[in-house]
């Protein structure tokens, strides 16, 4: 079944290669939006959760401030270019899903958060925040997107998650619409993720339980997507319905689809350790612990983290980088 895709060798094309045309949409001109952010506004900082490594074909920031997605939307593939316009952002999209894109810009920027909400209550979080003014949340209102790398991430190093998305899409993902940088792919469709076949995810190493949970989420994607109008806690429960998918998987994926400021990651190897040394000297910190040091930010947990790791106040590593999450909650 596998020949359907007709997929690329894995790898894609070769760096510096011409990119495939993709019908109608080589040198059409972009559809384009400006928008002018109600504050600070940092591109890097707002957009970069949603990089999955420096290599990741559905993200590119450019030398010029730029910042590129490939994206599958609800109205198909979509290319979005962002960049800085005087005061304001220019938002430039490609494909059928462009209109979406655009109409999403400023929900992508930070526009329904509100870090005013946040009072930092510990010197390190106050000083993180006036050294970072352009900080905001961004929202996706995409699931899928978000959830499948977030598998990939469990029980692994981030290298050999970020290296199995990849290598997944350069061989079953199109090309990005548009004028895209090279080696720029769109993630693959529900139904192409459920007839990769068994030895495509063991070459990309991803194991049977990571792949079966991926296979699990896309038959039921239309669902999943549905998570994206709810309130995260009500999204988390909907996630967590498919066998696989954790506390510590549906954070991650409401983190990015719904900018939710209060969903702090649980299950993590390192984060509490990180958290607890920050604000309590206690590199030994568990869960527990830290919703305990992070309960004076209740309802901006996840941006209290986020300031912490911005902080750059972690402690040394004792152990190899080995388990990204716990895998007891799995």
């Amino acid at each position: 079944m596998a020949g359907r895709f007709s997929p690329r060798p894995a790898g894609g094309a070769r760096a510096g290669s011409v990119r495939p045309a993709v019908p109608g949409q080589t040198g059409a001109p972009p559809r384009a939006r400006r928008w002018t952010p109600p504050g600070p506004l940092d591109l890097g900082l707002v957009l970069g959760p949603l990089r999955r490594g420096g290599a990741d074909p559905t993200f590119r920031a450019l030398p010029d401030g730029s910042v590129w997605r490939a994206c599958r939307t609800p109205e198909g593939p979509g290319t979005l270019r962002v960049s800085r316009d005087g005061e304001a952002v220019l938002g430039q999209a490609w494909g059928p899903g462009a209109e979406w894109l655009l109409d999403g810009l400023p929900r992508l920027l930070g526009a329904e958060d509100d870090p005013d909400a946040f009072t930092p209550r510990h010197r390190l979080l106050a000083h993180t925040r006036h050294r970072r003014p352009g900080l905001r949340l961004t929202r996706t209102d995409l699931v899928l997107e978000s959830l499948v790398p977030s598998v990939l991430e469990q029980k692994v190093t981030t290298a050999e998650a970020y290296r199995a998305w990849r290598r997944l899409l350069h061989t079953y993902g199109e090309p990005a619409p548009g004028p895209a940088p090279d080696r720029m792919y769109v993630m693959p469709a529900p139904r192409t993720w459920a007839l990769v076949p068994s030895w495509e995810w063991h070459r990309a190493g991803v194991d049977d339980k990571r792949a079966a949970t991926v296979l699990r989420a896309v038959r039921v994607a239309a669902r999943l997507e549905e998570a994206a109008g709810m309130a995260p806690a009500e999204a988390r429960a909907r996630l967590e319905l498919v066998p696989g998918v954790g506390p510590w998987t549906s954070a991650e994926v409401v983190q990015r689809s719904h900018g939710a400021p209060d969903e702090v990651t649980v299950g993590d190897l390192h984060l509490p350790g990180i958290v607890g040394h920050a604000l309590a000297g206690n590199r030994d910190a568990d869960d527990a612990e830290m919703l305990r040091l992070l309960e004076p930010y209740a309802g901006q947990r996840h941006r209290a983290a986020r300031l912490i790791l911005l902080s750059g106040r972690t402690p040394p590593r004792r152990a190899p980088k080995m388990y990204r999450v716990d895998i007891a909650r799995y």
